[in-house]
């Protein structure tokens, strides 16, 4: 069984492409077999995306666990004036991102691989994340622990998650982490959750 969160070499290609719309931004995107949300923008991510707000003196964002790169993409083109960092453990889904730069021509960004934040050197005023559930309650507490770490003082962790998926042990893990966090969006199930260091 292949799952998006992982390397497989082995799955065929099947490379298509959407548009969407969000708030106004046009995004055209490129997906491909054996990685999250291929066939269209995630509702949460979408939810994520319309609820984000960002600071002036926010300047650099991370998009972690990035896949394609609906996120950052979105982020890097309402927000020509961030740099914007995306990293997935997915080569395949960054290969993607890759393309998906190009084809929305956004030059304010910066695509990596990286499991969690292993290969991150740079501080973020800002991370995002539709976070890779299916890996486990381990590696998502791991992500907003290794998050906070990664963040400048100030800096502040935007979460979509799903209620039914474990929003409320993540409130309270990431409460435990970072001494407050809030539901700022609460839409057809999915929680979007704030925290700042």
């Amino acid at each position: 069984m292949s799952h998006y969160y992982i390397n497989d070499n082995k799955l065929d290609h099947k490379i298509k492409s959407y548009e969407v719309e969000v708030s106004g931004i046009t995004l055209n995107l490129f997906t491909d077999l054996g990685i999250f949300s291929k066939d269209y923008l995630d509702y949460g991510t979408r939810v994520l995306l319309e609820t984000v707000k960002f600071e002036d003196a926010q300047k650099t964002v991370i998009d972690m666990g990035c896949g394609y790169g609906p996120i950052g993409i979105y982020i890097a083109k309402s927000y020509p004036d961030k740099n914007v960092y995306l990293f997935d453990v997915n080569e395949r889904a960054v290969e993607m991102a890759l393309k998906n730069q190009e084809e929305n021509a956004v030059n304010n960004i910066h695509i990596n691989v990286s499991n969690l934040f292993d290969q991150v050197n740079i501080k973020a005023d800002a991370i995002l994340t539709n976070p890779p559930i299916r890996a486990g309650k381990q590696t998502v507490f791991k992500l907003y622990k290794d998050a906070y770490l990664n963040l400048n003082d100030g800096g502040v962790l935007y979460v979509v998650i799903q209620k039914k998926q474990g929003a409320p042990s993540s409130v309270n893990h990431l409460t435990s982490i970072f001494g407050e966090c809030e539901v700022i969006e609460k839409k057809k199930g999915y929680w979007i959750l704030f925290a700042r260091k």
